[in-house]
């Protein structure tokens, strides 16, 4: 029963960047991943893919074929990807039971907030054992802008209604959300979504006053249902990444997974052997899933000083402590050097005199 993430957002938002840093993290890690390209369009990923869509069928096929624009091909193709979903099912049955796979949709939201083809073959990836959690990406710079804000927090909400799994809604490139202006409360009022009445004065200096009821409709509309929030990324980031992923391991259940080498308690059934998914844990899990996250920036405040408040001191930090870590990794290399040179290898001729 294998682990898995259905990565979804509008185009620009970072999904195939997110995917391909995913994958390095992993990987560095020494955690079995396959990255599955699932967008008809993207003929060019940038990151190892163990299987692409484009071997079942192409967006600019289906276009050229049957005369089709863009939106309307793109709807196509999911819809032939549902029909064929046995062509799918044999090549994740290929990557083994400890697979964590990465599902990477393409931009078109409506995919994953209307129309019903990739919500059935989600279903469908469920029925196969696979625990899922949807990762949505959001471009940061949104929260920059008051009525853009509440358009991604409506889409977060459709989205969540829509494809009824874990979901983490994720603010991406937030490394990059001071080039867009200050922000008119700080970051955590985003992410935790709190009280949005605050945004009214806001909303109505940027739109005309007949849509104020309109405004505050869409908020209480978002408010009654209390369930979006926000993690932040920034794909360049170590810590980012890691604090990302230890989120998204409480939504699947993958924190309850102990290490394959790990030893049963005594007393228990030794399944050490079994798939992850039916492995059990060796470790505290109510302290593991329900205690605070901890870690370099897991706060939201300390990612605020990080990326908005102190972005350059930071930056400059960094290239300091890297630049360090170079002149310490050289040192060790001429050092190894210096001792080859003194204790050279015995020749062929040393060889046969001894």
């Amino acid at each position: 029963m294998p682990f898995g993430e259905i990565v979804c957002g509008s185009p620009g938002s970072g999904k195939s960047t997110y995917c391909y840093g995913k994958h390095q993290l992993l990987t560095a890690l020494s955690r079995p991943i396959s990255v599955v390209n699932l967008d008809p369009a993207n003929d060019s990923v940038s990151y190892p893919c163990a299987i692409d869509i484009s071997s079942l069928i192409t967006l600019k096929d289906v276009m050229e074929e049957h005369g089709l624009g863009p939106n309307g091909g793109m709807l196509y193709c999911m819809e032939y990807l549902e029909a064929n979903f046995d062509w799918l099912e044999e090549r994740l049955k290929e990557l083994g039971e400890d697979a964590y796979v990465l599902f990477d949709l393409p931009g078109q939201v409506e995919l994953s907030t209307n129309h019903d083809s990739v919500k059935r073959v989600v279903e469908k990836l469920t029925k196969l054992g696979f625990r899922l959690a949807a990762v949505h990406l959001c471009d940061a710079h949104y929260v920059t802008d008051a009525s853009k804000y509440i358009s991604v927090l409506l889409l977060s909400l459709r989205t969540m209604l829509h494809l009824e799994l874990p979901h983490i809604n994720v603010l991406s490139k937030v490394d990059l959300i001071s080039q867009y202006g200050d922000l008119d409360f700080n970051l955590d009022f985003y992410t935790e979504v709190q009280d949005l009445s605050y945004l009214e004065n806001t909303l109505s200096s940027s739109s005309s006053p007949k849509f104020a009821s309109l405004n505050m409709a869409m908020i209480s509309l978002i408010e009654d249902y209390n369930l979006v929030g926000f993690e932040t990324l920034a794909v360049e980031d170590k810590n980012s990444m890691v604090n990302l992923t230890r989120t998204i391991d409480r939504a699947t259940g993958y924190v309850f997974v102990p290490p394959s080498g790990s030893a049963a308690p005594p007393g228990t059934v030794d399944e050490t052997s079994a798939p992850p998914a039916s492995r059990p844990n060796t470790y505290a899990l109510f302290s593991t899933a329900a205690g605070p996250l901890k870690g370099d920036r897991s706060d939201v405040r300390d990612v605020q000083e990080r990326w908005i408040d102190s972005k350059e001191e930071w930056d400059a930090y960094e290239k300091m402590q890297w630049r360090k870590e170079g002149e310490l990794v050289r040192e060790e290399a001429a050092r190894a050097r210096t001792i080859r040179e003194r204790n050279p290898p015995p020749t062929s001729q040393d060889v046969k005199m001894t």
